[in-house]
């Protein structure tokens, strides 16, 4: 039997109704753990404290059944999201790859054009020949 603690009454106080009546409470309550209740039935010999015991360690295997089986789907479940992000970061750096290949060409095509601009832009300069009287 362990004595629960300020922080685990509000959550509980929170979770279910508790009356606040007569000034609240002087002192936290006690909890039984599983092993509590368990030495708390080699104890009592009367026919109902045994079965209400039974009935405290059935309750304890259950929540320690669906915290097993919560806490596998959990598990799973991210295993599976992890997969998928896996495959969505793969996609993402090939789709990257495959943009900064594209952009490449495309700067090589551009630099092509450009090139082909200034060559046509520049005018070629004709020598004149003089005029005039050749010897």
């Amino acid at each position: 039997m362990c004595q629960i603690t300020n922080q685990k009454f509000a959550n509980l106080k929170s979770r279910i109704v508790i009356s606040n009546e007569r000034g609240g409470r002087r002192y936290m309550p006690f909890a039984f753990t599983e092993q509590g209740v368990a030495m708390l039935s080699s104890v009592l010999r009367s026919g109902t404290a045994i079965q209400v015991n039974i009935a405290i360690m059935r309750t304890f295997v259950a929540m320690r059944n669906y915290y097993i089986t919560t806490t596998t789907q959990i598990t799973a479940e991210l295993a599976e999201i992890r997969a998928k992000l896996a495959l969505l970061e793969r996609a993402d750096n090939d789709n990257t790859e495959a943009i900064n290949d594209l952009s490449e060409d495309m700067r090589n095509e551009l630099d092509n054009i450009y090139q082909a601009i200034a060559a046509l832009s520049v005018k070629p300069v004709k020598t004149r020949e003089k005029i005039g009287f050749k010897k």
